[in-house]
């Protein structure tokens, strides 16, 4: 579990106890039960969890689930696992986040579950120029995307919107769930980290 290796607090909830017997090596809590039940999230100490992912076989489930974490537990950084590309817009518009089975990797759950990692997607071969992929933080949502172009060091170039990515962000407000696609130089990554992070570059 690259997540609790990092440091970060994990707790496991799956139906199948043997399943949670496969998870050789993470030393984290598990819990036997289902993702939506109430007894089993207050276990697992939902109201204070800062993320959850719904990952399980079944999209109603993991939908469920991660409706209840957002909408009762408000919990803010929430991600649903998705068999069913064509549900996938119809989940967005619940403002549930999904990953379709095929784009499923364990950088796509983060970028979700942490949204201020700092990640980079591509680096040009001079190794000066990266791309990187953010969520919009709370404090920039409704704010002009323009505003986000804060130096001649990072530059929006693009983001992704209900599931679909776009070019065309003139005039554009930036709202909460997108995802901020950002072209920037060496120096540009410490003052975009600066900038999600609210503080003065």
């Amino acid at each position: 579990m690259e997540l609790s290796d990092e440091g970060h607090s994990v707790v496991v909830i799956d139906k199948n106890r043997d399943s949670l017997r496969r998870l050789t090596h993470y030393h984290g809590k598990t819990i036997v039960g289902s993702g939506f039940d109430r007894d089993v999230l207050f276990q697992s100490e939902a109201t204070t969890a800062d993320a959850l992912a719904a990952v399980t076989s079944g999209d109603n489930t993991n939908i469920l689930c991660a409706r209840i974490a957002r909408d009762h537990y408000s919990i803010k950084n929430v991600v649903a696992r998705i068999y069913d590309p064509a549900r996938a817009d119809i989940y967005m518009k619940l403002g549930i986040p999904t990953v379709a089975t095929s784009l499923w990797t364990t950088q796509q759950v983060k970028r979700w579950m942490l949204p201020a990692a700092d990640a980079i997607e591509w680096t040009d071969s001079t190794n000066s120029m990266h791309l990187v992929e953010r969520v919009v933080p709370d404090a920039l949502a409704g704010k002009p995307v323009d505003s986000l172009n804060v130096s001649e060091n990072v530059r929006l170039v693009g983001l992704v919107r209900a599931g679909q990515g776009r070019v065309d962000i003139e005039g554009l407000f930036a709202q909460e769930s997108d995802i901020l696609e950002f072209l920037v130089t060496n120096d540009g990554l410490s003052e975009l980290h600066a900038l999600l992070q609210g503080k003065p570059s």
